[in-house]
């Protein structure tokens, strides 16, 4: 899809690697509709953006339904949707005090694996009402894993069991919507500058990083964005998990 003209909802997109990519999706000639939670910095984005400010909390499901509705009003339509919000809470599966909480893991999953196959869901409802471009095309969705699906760390199990869901589901839900024309593809990245990593030192940073391959730093939001944008631009991209991490491979601990 061209980014001229395109309709994207920026789902998280008031911060880091979404923020990024509605900045390169508006720069090319795209709108954007920025939903985020009602505590961000959501609205200051959208101005800035010339876009428009849907606040939700993705957990609130039918919520979220009414919102999504209302940023493709805003939009006119809906060709493209990037989802990266997410989050964990560490701890064992058992340690010293007992068994890993129950209440915690699911809160884990359904924020990152259940809360995204909603946004999906409903994107993917609207994009199935547009006209197909000349290659066939009625959308894209962008979802955000990390490559701790693939080898997550000691204390990483709901998030490691969560993302690694949405990589799971990431070919079905392409061959699910290929009929329809529409796209799916999920970027995994590796540790980047935002949240709360945006804040560590730099002498942890680098520690933290040192086994990857080439840079050997954080990722910066807009190399997020770079490969977003490539991917909504390329039409053969689809069903397809992309790791963005430098070469990185999580140790154990």
């Amino acid at each position: 899809m061209e980014l001229q003209g395109l309709r994207a909802m920026m789902v998280g997109g008031a911060s880091g690697m979404c923020r990024a990519t509605a900045i390169r999706i508006v720069a090319g000639g795209g709108k954007v509709a920025i939903v985020d939670r009602p505590e961000s910095a959501g609205a200051e984005v959208a101005a800035e953006l010339g876009g428009s400010w849907h606040p939700v909390n993705v957990l609130d499901y039918e919520g979220t339904e009414l919102v999504i509705t209302e940023a493709v009003e805003a939009l006119g339509g809906l060709d493209a949707m990037v989802n990266t919000p997410g989050g964990g809470k560490a701890g064992r599966t058992v340690s010293k005090t007992g068994p890993y909480p129950l209440e915690d893991f699911q809160a884990v999953v359904d924020l990152n694996l259940i809360a995204t196959f909603n946004v999906n869901r409903l994107s993917a409802w609207h994009m199935s009402k547009n006209d197909p471009n000349e290659d066939e095309e009625r959308g894209v969705m962008i979802n955000t894993a990390s490559i701790a699906a693939f080898e997550g760390q000691i204390g990483q199990i709901a998030y490691t069991a969560s993302k690694a869901a949405v990589a799971g589901m990431t070919l079905t839900m392409a061959r699910d919507l290929g009929s329809l024309g529409i796209r799916v593809n999920t970027i995994a990245p590796s540790l980047f500058e935002t949240g709360l990593t945006a804040r560590v030192t730099e002498d942890r940073a680098e520690n933290m990083t040192k086994d990857a391959a080439f840079p050997r730093r954080m990722g910066r939001p807009d190399e997020y964005g770079r490969l977003a944008v490539a991917i909504i631009e390329n039409p053969m991209l689809n069903g397809d998990t992309i790791r963005l991490d430098g070469g990185q491979r999580f140790a154990p601990k």
